[in-house]
């Protein structure tokens, strides 16, 4: 959400391109900083942003905005300018910035590019580009600072200081004569020892580090669990290749959080880069929607299987979207608490059949709550207290059932080491729309013969 201050910006931004006041526009873009720029760049359409962009005169400050915002439109923006001004811009950026971007461009131009940059960031993007998409060997900065085990304190300091103009030095890694990562010496602990010392004497050889193919979600875990503002990436061998640090968690913690919350939507992040491009949102949302249709008409053609039943007992047609709707919440209140568990580590496998239990004992108690009340209504409503029986055992069980199937759901796809987020929304309350249509016209049609006397 912008601020009044940024709304007043990209409004008054919008009107001067609508001017065509160019001028006035990238007087407007020279004095914003970078990432109020990227803040409001997708408030523009496509076409306003490449103008936009193209008004941007410095290198460094259009790699800032490229690593700011979404990949896709910074890839798109690519492919609109001069291959060298492209070239210069991506230099600037980070190295794992600049590999993002260039996944995410067509493979000629992104191969023509990369054989345009200086040989050491060629060489460090395409060693980013080596490791598989959302794990910290393509997330890490390979640019990092570290020093020899043997280095004095007196020393180290000088390193620091040498360095902190190119490096952002928050802690210092020591590494041995095979550059095996051996400990950590912290910037304040430099500061509180003799100068003679040696950093083999004074480092933490407790260091939390990940692997290159550890998942992007682990490792933001382990930069919350430790509270530390930077965590070490090592190779199988534990070489010290590079370095994550908190800014890239706070990106990773965002973007898995907005992937996990529209996938249980049943979409996907390219919304927000086809914002104007209506067909192309059709087509990101259309797969799960067809899902429910399906659904629908399993469920419409399970109605026309219990018309018996229904026939003879017109009154229960008037349950049929409570114990629906019911059994579909309770799945879905259940699938997020398991999603979400599992994207922060809160739940494991080993506590699943607890979890489980919990679920079972949770849609019990709710079940028998809602149940007794509908069933009450029912009763009350129609005058006959078997109807309330059937649909107050209908929803009990149903709602049992829902909760248990959004527990067992989301593990069995992480089981099978898929996003369990896809289990979310229109799955659960698809299948338990089904689940409940069976369940309440089943338990109506054993009491049938009780029904209609």
């Amino acid at each position: 959400m912008l601020t009044p201050k940024m709304q007043i910006t990209m409004e008054t931004t919008r009107k001067l391109l609508r001017m065509q006041a160019m001028r006035k526009v990238s007087n407007v873009i020279q004095k914003l900083h970078p990432a109020d720029l990227a803040q409001i760049f997708p408030y523009f359409s496509e076409a306003e942003q490449r103008i936009i962009f193209n008004l941007i005169k410095d290198p460094a400050k259009g790699a800032e905005v490229l690593s700011e915002i979404e990949w896709v439109v910074g890839a798109q923006l690519l492919q609109t300018m001069d291959t060298k001004w492209a070239i210069q811009i991506l230099q600037e950026m980070p190295s794992d910035d600049a590999a993002e971007i260039i996944s995410n461009l067509p493979e000629e131009l992104a191969e023509e590019l990369l054989q345009g940059m200086k040989k050491k960031d060629l060489e460090e993007v395409e060693g980013l580009l080596s490791y598989p998409e959302e794990t910290a060997g393509r997330i890490m900065n390979p640019v990092y600072f570290s020093l020899h085990e043997n280095t004095t304190v007196r020393e180290a300091i000088k390193a620091v200081q040498k360095e902190a103009d190119t490096e952002m030095v928050l802690y210092i890694y020591v590494v041995d004569d095979r550059k095996h990562l051996v400990g950590v010496v912290s910037l304040r602990q430099l500061l509180l020892v003799a100068s003679l010392k040696r950093l083999r004497e004074i480092m933490s050889t407790e260091v939390f580090s990940v692997q290159t193919s550890e998942d992007q979600e682990e490792v933001a875990r382990v930069v919350e669990k430790y509270n530390i503002l930077a965590v070490p990436v090592v190779d199988e061998e534990n070489k010290l290749v590079g370095v994550i640090t908190v800014d890239d968690v706070i990106d990773i913690l965002r973007d898995e959080a907005t992937e996990d919350f529209l996938k249980m939507a049943g979409t996907r992040e390219e919304e927000f880069v086809y914002v104007d491009d209506v067909l192309k949102v059709s087509r990101l949302r259309f797969p799960w929607l067809i899902t429910n249709l399906l659904g629908g008409l399993i469920t419409g053609y399970l109605l026309w299987l219990f018309k018996i039943t229904l026939e003879d007992v017109l009154a229960l047609i008037t349950f049929i979207p409570v114990i629906t709707a019911m059994g579909g919440n309770a799945g879905l209140q259940s699938s997020t608490i398991m999603i979400r568990g599992f994207a922060t580590g809160r739940i494991e496998y080993a506590r699943l059949t607890n979890i489980l239990f919990k679920e079972l004992r949770v849609g019990i108690i709710m079940g028998l709550i809602c149940g007794s009340v509908v069933g009450g209504v029912a009763t009350l409503w129609h005058g006959n207290p078997i109807i309330g029986v059937v649909v107050c055992m209908a929803m009990i069980i149903a709602m049992t059932v829902a909760c248990t199937m959004g527990a067992l759901v989301p593990s069995f796809f992480r089981k099978l080491h898929i996003d369990p987020a896809i289990a979310s929304g229109p799955f659960v309350t698809t299948a338990n729309d089904i689940t409940g249509i069976v369940i309440y016209m089943g338990t109506a049609t054993i009491f049938l013969k009780y029904l209609i006397n």
